[in-house]
This record gives C-alpha cells, structure tokens and sequence, in this order.
C-alpha cells in the first residue's frame, strides 16, 4: 500500500532518486580533483604555475560541489512533496478505513490502539521512506562508484572493500532479522500499554468511586514494567552490535592502509591516493555505520505499520453490495421475515422472527434485559448482518442499498448520548450541515436544551468536551433530541430517549417528540410508560420471539401476560 501512495506521485518520486543518485555519485568523483590537489602540492615546486593549477582544480571542486548542493535541494523540496502527500492520502484512507468497519469491530477494540495505529502508520511511511532514499540509496551509489574507483587505482583494495563491505551487510542483515521479532514484541507491549491507559483514563470516574486508584497504577506500572525490560534489551542487542561494527571497522582501516604502504613502496600509490583512500573509507564508515540503525528503523516501522496493516487486511463485516442502490422511504413500512441472528455466530438471539411496522405506525419494543430489543435496532440499521431472512423498508431490502442511504433514513436518539469535543451548534447540526443557525436553535427549543444553552457564557459556541462530558447525561440527552429534530428522517428510532431525564425536563420534551414522531414510523425501545402508553402498538419481546402484542390498554387487561407483569414489577415507572 506505500507503493501504490508513492506512484500517485511518481514524478516527483523519479526527480528525487535521480537527483540523489546524482548527488551521491557526485560527492565520490569529488575526491578524486582534492587527490590531484593533494598530489601537486607535495610534488610541484612554488611557483605561478603550480599555483594556477591548483586554483584550477579548485574551481573544479567548487563547481562539484555546487553542483551535489543543487541536486540536493531538488531532492529535498520534491521528497517533502512527495511524501506530505503520500502520508495524507495514507492517513485519510485509514480513518476512512476504520469508519466502515462494523459495531463488533468497535467494541472489540480499544479507540486509544486504534488511533495510536492510524498515526503510527503514517509515521512507518515516513520513516522507512526517509531511511531509503536518505541513507539507503546514497549509500548504495557511493559504496558502488567508491569500489569502482578503488578498483582501478588498485584490484587488491577494490577487492578488500568489497569483501569487507559484503560482511559487514550480511552480519548487519542477520542481526536484524535476529531483533526483529523482539521490536514486534515491544511494538505490542507499546499497544498494550496505549490501550490500558485510554482504557483507564476513559473511566476515571469509575476509578475513583470504586477505589481503583491503586489497582490501576499497579496494573498501568505492571506493563510499563513488561515494556521497559522490552526496551532495554533491544537497546542492549544494538549497543552489542555497535561495538561489534566499530571493531569491523577498525580493522578495515589499518588493513587498507597496511596494503596500501606496499602499493606505496612500490610506486604505485601517490600521497594523493592515502588522501582519496582516507576520504573514501570516512564516507565508507559514516554510510555504513548507522546502516544497521537504519535497517533496524525500517524493520521497526514496517512492526509499527503491520498492526494497522492487519486491521487494513481483515474484511469488513458489514459491506455494500455491489451495485447497491439508493434507499427511498416513501412510507416507512418495515418488515422483519424470517431472521435469524447469531451473536458472534455461536448464541442464538432470533430465528425465524417476523415483524410486520406498517407505514407512521408508532411501536414500542419491551422486554426484559437481554431479550433483543437492541439487537433488533441494530439489525435494523444494519450495524451487524443477519444470519438468514430479510429485512425491508417500503419492499427494498435493507443488505441491498448503501449503508449512507439507510442512515440517511433513519434518525436515532439513543440511551447514552455520545456528543463530539466540538461546539453545541455543530453537535446539533451534524445530521443536516447545510441547516441554518436559525433552524438549529429552532430544533434546540423544540428539544428544550435552548434554556440551558442561552445561559452557559458562550452558548451555542461552547465546546462540550470529550463525549460530551461537560454537559449532563439530560443535557446530553436534550442536545440528541433536538439532533433529530434537526435531522428529520422519516424512521425514527428511540432508544430509551428520556431514560436519562428527571420528571420536569420528561414532561418538558414529551411535545417535542410528539412533534418529532408526526408523519414517521417510529421504533421507541424501553420508554417510560408515560410515552410508550400513546404507542400505536406495544411488542414484547422475550428470548428472541414477540410474547405477545397490542395496545396499552389491552395488553394491561390480561390477566397472566407478560407486558402487565413489567409494567407491574416497574410500578408505572421504567420498562426495562
């Protein structure tokens, strides 16, 4: 995938190594004029003539060198084109990525993993194309054109650089390959470390009523603890190997020059050539040294990038079809036939169920916990597939439109209200973005949150912080209502909407979803009696099967049913 966002970009890509291969080779040839330099001045005498050569020769250097400098900043100013835009359109993708996997993809993992993921992949994209074309790639072209040009000053220096630079590559590669799946390790325990600290810090309220403090700083010290020893005995393996490489190294140089005072002795090497030589092993030595760093870096970067690969690699749960169509509400008719759902495809929660919603029919869904009112919703919505059967609105069928359509056409107020860290206008707008300031205050009241906003400083410009936390669960709960409002889908679904609200601001908003219901088919989950009594239809459902339905008053006229023993055991409050 970091292939196909570098070739988007391929001529800056081609203006980038063909100027850095043109630098490199530039920054070898170089030395050979400072030999010459070298050369005339321990074998020329003072004079004019000497002197003009020399200045000569350093003309030569002077435009060498200008020359690498502008190819250099080529390089420069197109890589950071290059791969700003590669690493945005990386970026993008993931998150647009994350967003379509499903529900279970969601509660299965951790958001602080998932955003640490996101942004570490972008950052391996960086780092490995850093080390490539800044360090591998040079190198590569000047230990090539160096061991050229050694070989022509001599075959046996030639041939001690290449078997020594040969050796050097291959321990370097072998002790990589060696770290590697310790760096995997320590790249996991970093994740494990990430995921229980968002974890813990999400729940902090918790934390403290509960008297967690001290588990939770043992536990969080417990895997820094796993992480650290991780840590250090990477660092120890690369300081190993570093002492290693200096021992290498300097091994090469009192070889080379060994063999060189021979070559010397005979008259085959000028002082010129201990110059080039000297030069050539430095440039050799500051190549090479880092180049385990370097390998390691990319190793490191592609263990970073492998978790969010993975995440890239794992099929979406819940897709469109292809060629799905656009979903069109012309009256709201939904029908449930024949569906089997298998949590996690082992507990059954519905097999075979039907349900028939006919066209702005208003029904309640009750039962007790765990009996598949939400399941219901949610296959609705489609947040998980079904096993067998058919959902349809208006006689399309839900698996067989786009997700945005059916979103589209169904508004949600759920339980728990989750509000981004953004103003209250656009919390409220977010479901129409076009809407006007006027209709969004016009939807604030009809939801009664206008009261409560008008009196915070900044009002509808107040930031509510991480979801939401600024506001109360009822203020949160308002602010939904008053989203819906806004939005105005023809299905609406409400999921214990007012569970949150004290009486007064219950009886408060009881117009406001009168008002919002009119003209919709409305799916209310687990209300207060107070609203699910002016239900057109009261289900109940139990273990997956409707147990028995109706109206309010005749469902409450039974003797042994099961909706008169919840309204019973709730006493006219919740239904839970």
């Amino acid at each position: 995938m970091y292939w196909q966002s570098v070739w988007k970009y391929k001529t800056s890509l081609s203006f980038s190594l063909v100027t850095i291969v043109g630098a490199s080779v530039l920054n070898v040839l170089t030395p050979l004029y400072y030999k010459k330099f070298f050369d005339g001045l321990a074998g020329g005498r003072f004079g004019d003539s000497i002197v003009q050569h020399l200045i000569s020769i350093l003309v030569i250097i002077a435009g060498l060198r200008m020359a690498q400098w502008v190819c250099w900043r080529i390089a420069t100013f197109t890589a950071n084109y290059f791969e700003s835009k590669a690493m945005t359109d990386l970026t993008n993708y993931c998150f647009a990525f994350l967003h379509r996997h499903s529900f279970s993809f969601f509660n299965d993992n951790f958001v602080g993993s998932l955003v640490k993921k996101v942004k570490w992949f972008g950052r391996s994209f960086e780092i490995i194309a850093d080390r490539l074309l800044w360090n591998l790639l040079p190198l590569v072209v000047n230990i090539g054109v160096i061991i050229i040009v050694l070989f022509r000053r001599s075959t046996g220096l030639g041939f001690g650089v290449v078997v020594w630079v040969v050796v050097f590559l291959v321990i370097n590669s072998l002790f990589v390959r060696y770290k590697l799946k310790y760096d995997l390790k320590r790249s996991l325990a970093e994740t494990e470390s990430t995921g229980f600290l968002s974890d813990s810090v999400t729940n902090h309220s918790t934390v403290k009523l509960f008297g967690g403090y001290l588990r939770e700083i043992a536990g969080f010290a417990g895997i820094n603890e796993k992480l650290r020893l991780l840590r250090k005995l990477t660092w120890d393996l690369g300081s190993f190997f570093e002492a290693v490489q200096g021992f290498l190294m300097i091994f090469l140089e009192v070889a080379i020059f060994y063999f060189a005072i021979g070559l010397w002795k005979k008259g085959l090497l000028t002082i010129g050539d201990f110059v080039l030589i000297q030069v050539y092993l430095i440039n050799i030595f500051d190549r090479v040294w880092d180049f385990g760093k370097f390998i390691r870096q990319i190793y490191e970067s592609l263990a970073d990038a492998d978790e969010m690969t993975e995440i890239l690699r794992r099929p979406l749960e819940v897709q469109d079809m292809p060629g799905a169509g656009e979903l069109s509400v012309t009256g709201g008719r939904i029908v449930f036939k024949k569906v089997d759902f298998y949590y996690r495809r082992a507990r059954e929660i519905f097999s075979g169920f039907n349900l028939e919603i006919a066209s702005h029919e208003r029904v309640a869904i009750v039962g007790s916990s765990g009996a598949g009112k939400t399941t219901l919703v949610k296959m609705l919505l489609r947040l998980h597939d079904i096993g067998a059967g058919a959902i349809t609105i208006d006689d399309q069928d839900v698996a067989r439109v786009t997700q945005e359509s059916l979103h589209r056409s169904i508004g949600l107020v759920p339980q728990d209200p989750i509000l981004f860290h953004r103003s209250l206008m656009e919390n409220i707008r977010y479901g129409r973005p076009e809407a006007t300031d006027a209709e969004v205050m016009a939807a604030a009241r009809a939801a009664h949150c206008h009261e409560f906003i008008s009196g915070i400083p900044e009002g509808y410009n107040t930031y509510v912080g991480e979801r939401g936390i600024k506001l109360s669960s009822g203020e949160r709960q308002r602010v939904a209502i008053a989203r819906a409002i806004l939005y105005n889908a023809p299905i609406l679904i409400l999921d214990e909407a007012t569970s949150s609200l004290d009486s007064e601001s219950e009886r408060l908003i009881q117009d406001a979803l009168e008002t919002l219901m009119k003209g919709k088919t409305v799916i209310a989950i687990a209300h207060r009696l107070s609203t699910i009594k002016k239900m057109d239809r009261i289900i109940v459902i139990e273990n997956g099967e409707i147990a028995e339905q109706g109206t309010h008053a005749a469902l409450i006229r039974r003797q042994a049913g099961a909706y008169k023993h919840l309204w019973g055991l709730q006493a006219g409050g919740f239904i839970q």
